[in-house]
C-alpha cells in the first residue's frame, strides 16, 4: 500500500509522541542533559509532524474539489 500524506503526517506524530515521553522518563529520573537532548529532537519531530499534517490537509482540501 503506497504511503499517503496522512500516513506521513500519523507517523511523524507517533515518533515525535515516542521521543516525548522518553524525554519525560529522562527527566524523571534527573537526567536533564538526556531530557533535554531528546526534548529538542522531539520538537524537531514534531515540526515536521506539523509540515505533514499541512500537506495532508492540502491534498484533501484539492482532493474534494
Amino acid at each position: 500500500m503506497p504511503e499517503t500524506s496522512h500516513t506521513k503526517a500519523a507517523d511523524a506524530h507517533e515518533a515525535a509522541s515516542k521521543i516525548h515521553r522518553t524525554a519525560a522518563e529522562d527527566h524523571k529520573k534527573g537526567d536533564h542533559l538526556a531530557g533535554l537532548a531528546k526534548a529538542e529532537k522531539a520538537v524537531k519531530l514534531s515540526m515536521e509532524a506539523h509540515g505533514c499534517c499541512t500537506d495532508a490537509h492540502d491534498k484533501s482540501k484539492k482532493a474534494a474539489h
